[in-house]
């Protein structure tokens, strides 16, 4: 099966700040693809470079075989390619519903704004509930949601998550996970950088380990999770 996104011997960072070493991965339709590391591994570049914040130095990032490195950010939204940053990011002075309608910038999300919409207010019943509310008095949790939820609103086929449960409570980590499960039960692809690795592990169909800007394992989720050398080595748990 032809991969839904490729990075193949990839290297990029800041200026003369070398970040990603090398780096090569696959990530499959349909799946959810792991990113583990420690702070500091390169994590959070490798996200920004696959979306085009970030230009790389050397290497090649395909989505559906296309190499795409060269291409401008909104060109990469406009095929599907969507991150959802972390710390949320929602815009605090506007309401619940003018962050979500701000997500679907790209021509072909605006033409199915009000159906989608429809969508994320079933997937995240709190969002209807507050949708008039403006961001900044809704609890981090709450934030959260609308980020995802907005990143959903461009209709990506491949969604990136970076540190999705950062600063959450256990019981909304354990919400969050849930709707993860059921993004990717309706066709996203689910690409997760997150410091919660236990749990990560368990819902991952693959997973990479990144270290000094390099992969230095990959396997199953739940292949990784239940190596003890491998836990202690390089996951911390």
């Amino acid at each position: 099966m032809l991969p839904l996104l490729e990075v193949d011997d990839l290297f990029a960072g800041y200026g003369r700040i070398r970040v990603l070493n090398g780096v090569s991965l696959k990530v499959q339709p349909g799946s959810i693809t792991a990113l583990l590391g420690s702070n500091g591994a390169g994590k959070t570049t490798l996200m920004r470079t696959i979306v085009g914040l970030i230009q790389s130095d050397r290497g090649q990032i395909l989505h559906e075989g296309r190499p795409i490195q060269r291409l401008p950010p909104q060109q990469r939204v406009e095929m599907g390619i969507v991150l959802v940053p972390e710390g949320r990011q929602v815009f605090s002075d506007f309401t619940v519903k003018e962050n979500l309608k701000l997500g679907a910038f790209v021509p072909r999300a605006r033409e199915r704004m009000s159906t989608t919409l429809d969508e994320m207010y079933g997937l995240f019943p709190r969002l209807a509930e507050r949708r008039r509310q403006a961001a900044r008095t809704m609890s981090g949790g709450e934030q959260q949601m609308l980020a995802l939820a907005r990143g959903l609103m461009s209709r990506p086929g491949l969604l990136m998550l970076d540190e999705p449960s950062l600063g959450l409570a256990p019981v909304i980590t354990a919400q969050l996970f849930q709707v993860i499960q059921q993004i990717r039960a309706s066709g996203v692809t689910i690409f997760i950088v997150e410091q919660n690795v236990q749990t990560t592990l368990q819902i991952a169909d693959h997973a990479y380990v990144l270290d000094q800007g390099k992969v230095v394992l990959q396997g199953p989720g739940t292949t990784l999770a239940n190596e003890p050398g491998i836990r202690a080595a390089y996951l911390g748990i």
